[in-house]
């Protein structure tokens, strides 16, 4: 029953800060270093309830992946010209997505196990923190989504690799290269969220065949990850539908703000040894 209840606050958790850039990786880290066992949550646990949230990615951009779905698949035999936007996008998202995949295979087990010491967590959402309120200070913020170039489709999907560490944020990370190079906040959050959906769902699956296939002992049964999951997916949805509202009228600093001081606390924490890695 503890893990039942365990499971529903790191599903909220999950869906709270998926969309927003302060990690929900690390946030799960660091809310599972709390919980009764003081344990990590797991790469595993995190990967599959990412599927929720992307699930209402999906939802909310439903009629948006529809149209660039059918127009890249209508230009690649010839229907649409091959310079459609819709079409352009579509590819922009696959080039985009190489990156994390590629890097996702070659530090796997680092991803697992070294990088998920709450030590890296700390660091990376000051450091990360400070450079997202750098970008939304500087960048020029005038280009739109029909601006985006292969080249800073693969800059983006860098950006997005960098999400690999917990701590350093998902949406953060892509939203702050688009920022740096001069995207509007809502043209780097809109391809930022769209550019996840094949990398989560990848990764959220492949965990999930994984854990199928070979099970190993895990802090939370299957039927746990999976109503973390649907929490996840309820709590994200309207999580990400107050994010895209807030950034046409609103700057990141109360979120790198936030993450400085998260980042902050939780070093006291770790020196003072009431928490551990």
């Amino acid at each position: 029953m503890q893990h039942f209840f365990e499971a529903i606050l790191l599903g909220l958790v999950q869906g709270l800060t998926e969309f927003l850039p302060v990690s929900s990786s690390a946030h799960l880290r660091i809310v599972g270093a709390f919980l009764p066992d003081a344990g990590d949550p797991g790469a595993a646990f995190t990967a599959i309830t990412q599927i929720g949230t992307e699930a209402a990615v999906v939802v909310f951009f439903w009629r948006d992946i529809v149209r660039i779905i059918s127009h890249w698949f209508r230009a690649l035999v010839g229907r649409l010209p091959r310079n459609d936007p819709d079409a352009k996008m579509g590819w922009l998202i696959i080039i985009g997505t190489i990156p994390i995949v590629v890097l996702g295979l070659i530090f796997q087990n680092a991803i697992e196990t070294t990088l998920r010491s709450l030590w890296i967590v700390a660091g990376t959402l000051i450091v990360f923190g400070v450079i997202l309120g750098i970008a939304d200070m500087i960048g020029a913020q005038r280009r739109k989504l029909d601006d985006l170039t292969v080249g800073h489709g693969i800059i983006y999907g860098l950006a997005q690799s960098l999400a690999l560490i917990p701590g350093v944020s998902r949406s953060g990370g892509t939203i702050t290269a688009g920022l740096l190079l001069g995207y509007t906040r809502e043209a780097a959050a809109r391809y930022a969220f769209l550019l996840a959906i094949p990398a989560v769902f990848g990764s959220g699956l492949y965990e999930l065949y994984k854990v199928i296939k070979s099970p190993t002992p895990e802090v939370f049964s299957m039927g746990e990850t999976a109503l973390a999951t649907v929490i996840a997916f309820v709590v994200g949805l309207t999580v990400i539908a107050f994010f895209m509202k807030w950034i046409t009228r609103h700057s990141f600093m109360p979120f790198v703000v936030y993450r400085v001081a998260v980042g902050t606390a939780l070093i006291v924490l770790l020196s003072m040894g009431v928490i551990t890695t």
